[in-house]
């Protein structure tokens, strides 16, 4: 599963992609500075746009860890999403690139082969997430996954749940149903190299 992922994009260029969708950011916490990272793993911080006060018009970014610890102390980083509708605390997780890793071709290789997903001819992408409030370590979030789609399934039995542009909005509505925002992306949807 996902436990590795990319934002290369600034800020300012993220909030662009919410203002063309009608989604008004705002920075509750002062306009965070956003790093290009190769990589963020569990635990790391990332952002996320989480909506204010239940509204869908407006929402917040915010940069949070990623992950809990669950009820055994391992890390909460991907949670399964069918057969719930998540009615609270919804969020958009961005990332304009992920990894998924197999085990690898050449047998002498010690390490597994890593993959780079990423969305044909968009920017930036969204994952559909949830946040907690957690005693141990604030406030986290975590990445829904799903049945894997036609791009996905070749290298994984399972994907984190990626939206559509048109759903990012939808996502953050608690009046929608999540299950109904939940599908596989269509075949062609993500391309996929080798990297590392």
């Amino acid at each position: 599963m996902c436990n590795d992922y990319r934002l290369m994009v600034d800020v300012a260029s993220t909030v662009e992609d919410f203002a063309d969708l009608k989604i008004k950011i705002r920075f509750g916490e002062g306009a965070p500075s956003l790093q290009p990272r190769e990589d963020i793993k569990i635990t790391d911080v990332g952002p996320i746009i989480r909506t204010i006060d239940d509204g869908r018009d407006e929402a917040e970014l915010v940069q949070r860890r990623w992950s809990w610890p669950g009820p055994n102390k391992r890390p909460v980083y991907n949670f399964r999403s069918e057969g719930r509708e998540f009615n609270s605390n919804r969020s958009l997780i961005i990332g304009d690139g992920f990894y998924e890793f197999t085990d690898p071709k050449d047998p002498k290789k010690k390490r597994k082969d890593k993959w780079l997903f990423t969305k044909t001819g968009e920017l930036i992408f969204c994952i559909a997430g949830i946040w907690r409030d957690i005693a141990e370590v604030g406030q986290a979030f975590t990445m829904l996954t799903m049945e894997p789609g036609p791009d996905i399934a070749p290298y994984h039995d399972r994907q984190i749940v990626i939206l559509e542009r048109n759903a990012w909005a939808d996502w953050l509505d608690l009046t929608l149903s999540a299950k109904s925002l939940i599908r596989p992306l269509p075949k062609g949807a993500l391309a996929v190299e080798e990297v590392g």
